[in-house]
């Protein structure tokens, strides 16, 4: 979302025009489309109370499945098996709809939100609404890192990743400096996590695949650096696993800098804090988010950049407003703790919400949120992952499928899961993919004077 107005202004009754029925029973709005919004919305389809009008409103007409971007860009994954259509997910119907727009404000006490859709602004009555907007690369980490560094959060990030290095392996081959080669061969990530490590993987091994179709690159001017501020990678994991990727990703050649920090990102390279600089072209951010820019317009309480809810995910001093995932910070009832921004427990709290919602009607008791992880998985490349599951731990194939086959499981139809299931077993054997995708218009053609005299003649 990218409001463009103050969110606190009053909505003029005779501006634009109201979308939906003249006097809907219940009017439940849900903003964002990511896990936890999708998960609500495709949960309340089972919904047993009063007849509900529900709207689904996201600025994007698909979902993106943000754990597997890395995939995408080293092609091991086709893009259009990280996104899923949000009008497939929730199989518009009457009273359940989609709308493809972006909020412009909203007024809390008409109760109405204003949104710019493909037909100009509307005007969105609730009864019920649901922020689960999600939340955006942060890239003001350091100087130089919102001009120079790739961030990665988007389907759109990831091919231009993608598109990125195939650019610079074309280029190396026609580069006569030996220098210049190497630091166009050299690929920067900054950030141990997921999705740091996820990259680093993804990108080392299709490189090493890519080269084949490259004859004059040389095998020592294709390099992977991965910086992290930690004492080891993957935090969130048990130690075990973390020390297991460090060391499949060193096996396969990437540069692992552990206890170093990037100060400043330049467009040959990165500074480092022990006075040391890396010379590189291509610099990839997976350290941090932000809170979207309509969490800020809000006005709502915050910390931490999330708006704060109770425990039963509704917003204090917001009567019929609510708030889960990335957007939200979540108290777990289980361990004390906040609930961490990822798919498991969005999805989760878009459960637990779905009968919050049911009982608020009802005037029952609400339920405080309790979720205990179930696992946490990685991918590391072709075929090569870790995963925590429960107290088993597992690593290279093992996780890599269990991974793979968590994130089918997710997807909204059974054709949809067989047709990429397929396409994933093809791809497991088949090279990686060097396709640059330029998206854009053919360019206009405006008459040339010869051109305009061969027409008329």
């Amino acid at each position: 979302m990218n409001p463009s107005s103050p969110i606190a202004e009053p909505v003029e009754p005779s501006a634009p025009e109201a979308l939906g029925p003249d006097a809907p029973s219940l009017r439940i709005v849900i903003i964002g489309a990511g896990f936890a919004g999708t998960t609500l919305a495709r949960t309340l389809r089972r919904w047993r109370g009063p007849a509900i009008d529900l709207t689904l409103l996201s600025d994007e007409s698909y979902t993106t499945f943000n754990p597997m971007l890395p995939e995408a860009v080293g092609a091991s994954v086709f893009p259009e098996q990280v996104v899923v259509p949000v009008r497939e997910m929730l199989r518009p119907a009457p009273g359940r709809r989609f709308v493809m727009g972006e909020v412009r404000s909203v007024d809390w006490s008409a109760r109405t939100l204003r949104c710019h859709t493909l037909a100009g602004d509307r005007v969105l009555p609730w009864d019920h609404l649901v922020l689960a907007f999600g939340s955006a690369a942060r890239l003001d980490l350091m100087p130089g890192m919102a001009e120079q560094a790739l961030p990665l959060k988007t389907v759109g990030d990831a091919m231009h990743i993608r598109n990125t290095v195939l650019r610079r392996l074309a280029r190396i081959e026609l580069e006569p400096d030996p220098a210049l080669r190497r630091e166009l061969g050299h690929f920067i990530i900054i950030g141990g996590g997921f999705s740091g490590v996820e990259v680093a993987g993804e990108l080392v091994d299709c490189l090493q695949s890519m080269r084949r179709y490259y004859p004059e690159v040389q095998a020592q001017e294709l390099n992977v650096s991965l910086l992290h501020s930690g004492g080891r990678l993957l935090p969130e994991l048990p130690a075990p696993l973390g020390e297991a990727a460090e060391q499949s990703l060193k096996s396969r050649g990437v540069d692992v800098l552990l206890k170093v920090r990037a100060q400043q990102v330049r467009i040959d390279g990165v500074d480092l804090d022990d006075g040391r600089s890396l010379a590189g072209r291509t610099v990839i951010a997976t350290t941090g988010v932000r809170p979207q820019p309509l969490a800020l317009q809000l006005g709502l309480p915050m910390t931490q950049g999330r708006i704060v809810t109770a425990a039963d995910l509704s917003v204090p001093g917001y009567d019929g407003v609510w708030a889960l995932g990335d957007c939200a910070c979540v108290p777990n009832g289980r361990s004390g703790a906040t609930a961490p921004p990822t798919a498991q427990f969005a999805i989760r709290q878009a459960q637990l919400l779905a009968e919050n919602l049911s009982a608020a009607v009802a005037e029952r008791p609400t339920q405080a949120f309790t979720h205990r992880s179930v696992g946490m998985m990685a991918s590391m490349g072709h075929l090569k992952g870790v995963a925590q599951i429960g107290r088993l731990r597992l690593t290279g194939l093992p996780a890599w499928l269990i991974w793979r086959a968590y994130y089918l499981n997710q997807m909204p139809s059974t054709g949809r899961r067989m047709r990429v299931f397929f396409e994933w077993i093809w791809g497991m054997f088949a090279p990686t993919d060097i396709t640059h995708l330029r998206f854009g218009r053919s360019p206009a053609q405006t008459p040339t004077p010869a051109r305009a005299r061969s027409a008329a003649s």
